[in-house]
């Protein structure tokens, strides 16, 4: 089984879906002036545009995990993710590579997050990106079909087919 993995978070991927890093110099030729999401895994039917973000990455310092805690919990990531995705929509419509349905899912590595915290960053997002048009109704042209934040937890349990852990688990 293929799998993606950023620093101490994999996900497996089913059969049939392919994937590449887009947040690297190599990949992504605008990284001087767009940001990027770490990956693009490609279905047969959509696109997934994913995020990693791991404050509790083994290497990493109790006070990092508190800051970042503090920044998803007052928001202050919404605009980062945002731009993320708004930056690797843009570089890949124009490639002509957004011909499918796109998905954005950020993965948390942070068990201390529970559902609401994660509800509430992912209807911030939602309203950010923007995921409906003018007037709240649908955009005319594919711009994203959803989105969630989600922890390992709430990944494995939405997502089954597609089950992330840490790569020293």
């Amino acid at each position: 089984m293929t799998a993606i993995t950023e620093d101490d978070l994999q996900i497996e991927l089913p059969p049939g879906a392919s994937a590449r890093k887009l947040d690297d110099e190599k990949s992504h030729g605008l990284s001087h002036c767009m940001k990027a999401v770490d990956f693009i895994v490609e279905l047969g039917d959509r696109l997934l545009f994913i995020e990693f973000k791991d404050p509790q990455h083994p290497a990493s310092r109790p006070k990092d995990r508190e800051k970042f805690i503090e920044k998803f919990l007052s928001g202050q990531i919404d605009t980062d993710l945002k731009t993320k995705y708004r930056d690797s929509f843009l570089y890949e419509w124009g490639l002509a590579q957004t011909r499918k349905p796109v998905y954005y899912f950020v993965l948390i590595g942070a068990d201390a997050l529970g559902a609401a915290e994660l509800l509430i960053r992912t209807e911030a997002l939602k309203r950010l990106l923007p995921i409906r048009g003018p007037g709240g109704k649908p955009w005319k042209q594919n711009f994203i079909a959803g989105c969630a934040v989600m922890n390992l937890e709430a990944w494995n349990r939405m997502l089954p087919g597609f089950p992330a852990s840490r790569v020293g688990a």
